[in-house]
């Protein structure tokens, strides 16, 4: 029987191997591995490839997101709005730096942040909004900023699953004060091990993030700021930097498979399956391809016995977690959320997919669709 990974992390490795070896070597012979050459060349590239000032590595992108909101003055007291269908870091970083994370529905053809929700969830607490450009699609940041403008909010953007995504021609991580990055190894950009960084074009910004990561170290062990650990090793910053040459080609080819699943899924639509869709003037980079199914984990059980690997994101809305619940004082009522949370199967997606494995994973689908 055929097999579709969902994803293949090996098959990117390989066609890197000599370079990575290379540069991973060189970070030995020089014998620095904590901020060191590697990683500020990869905070300037990251930068230059995202639009923005200036970037400040940490070590994961759940710091990048606490962090953040610390740099921007988020603490006790504060309110965040941000969206109820998302992993459950995007809150939890709220809830550790002891703001209360507000949680607003979604668009339920996008899944992301429906900013025309925002206005009504503002309070005289709200400090910040923290959107999410899940899956590789950009929200709709002109009407976020607009409503942030309006109360004069700060802005952190998600971006983990959207380097590289654009809005408007824009690339996402550049419009608010602090655009969050994960390089958790399955990302569009993935280092060999957690790592992530903080986008902003805030000068000011960018020096606390800087202090915060280190300790509040501001050189001579002195330490202006309660800080903490959050250096990203000058070995993921080699390994990243590679794979940074190839990004913009390899998110051209999840456009290209999308591209083709959609072609080829379209029939598929008469019987309950819904497509994922780009909003007019977004520039997807598809992270995940993800569709809506009926009976969706019968359906997934049916890919699975014919060879195709799915993963379903997420299968709990942020509010029902456990560790978060007593903080949701809307008292969960977000009915799109819950309900992506019940239709949504991601297909494999990875730049190395091949055309064929789309056909197959196309033709399984319809046959699991035809079951009933």
């Amino acid at each position: 029987m055929r097999k579709v990974p969902f994803l293949d992390l090996a098959a990117q490795q390989q066609a890197l191997a000599a370079e990575l070896n290379e540069t991973v070597a060189g970070v030995f012979a020089r014998g620095q591995f904590i901020l060191g050459p590697e990683m500020q060349a990869l905070e300037r590239e990251v930068a230059a490839f995202c639009g923005t000032a200036d970037a400040v590595a940490v070590a994961n992108g759940t710091d990048a997101l606490e962090l953040a909101l610390r740099a921007c003055g988020i603490g006790p007291g504060d309110e965040v709005l941000t969206t109820a269908f998302s992993f459950f870091a995007t809150a939890e970083a709220i809830a550790i730096v002891g703001a209360r994370p507000i949680f607003v529905d979604i668009d339920p053809a996008t899944y992301l942040l429906d900013p025309g929700r925002l206005e009504a969830r503002v309070t005289p607490s709200t400090k910040a909004i923290l959107p999410v450009h899940l899956y590789g699609h950009p929200c709709a940041m002109e009407q976020i900023m607009r409503v942030a403008k309006a109360h004069r909010l700060r802005v952190i953007e998600d971006c983990a699953q959207a380097i590289g995504a654009k809005c408007d021609g824009r690339v996402v991580g550049g419009f608010g004060d602090a655009g969050c990055l994960s390089f958790y190894p399955t990302k569009n950009l993935g280092g060999a091990g957690d790592s992530g960084m903080v986008l902003s074009s805030d000068a000011e910004l960018a020096r606390r993030l800087r202090l915060l990561r280190h300790h509040g170290d501001q050189g001579h062990y002195e330490h202006v700021l309660l800080g903490r650990n959050s250096r990203l090793d000058e070995l993921q910053a080699a390994v990243l930097r590679v794979k940074l040459r190839s990004l913009g080609r390899w998110n051209e080819a999840r456009r290209i498979h999308a591209a083709h699943y959609t072609k080829l899924l379209q029939p598929l639509t008469s019987r309950g399956l819904v497509l994922p869709i780009e909003r007019p003037g977004a520039h997807h980079v598809y992270h995940l391809y993800t569709v809506r199914v009926p009976q969706r984990d019968l359906v997934r059980q049916r890919l699975s016995e014919a060879g195709v690997a799915t993963q379903v994101y997420y299968p709990s809305i942020i509010p029902d977690q456990p560790a978060v619940r007593d903080l949701d004082v809307a008292g969960g009522r977000y009915p799109e959320s819950q309900r992506a949370a019940r239709e949504v199967l991601s297909l494999p997606m990875y730049p190395e997919l091949s055309a064929d494995d789309v056909d197959y994973v196309v033709d399984a689908l319809g046959k699991a669709l035809a079951k009933g």
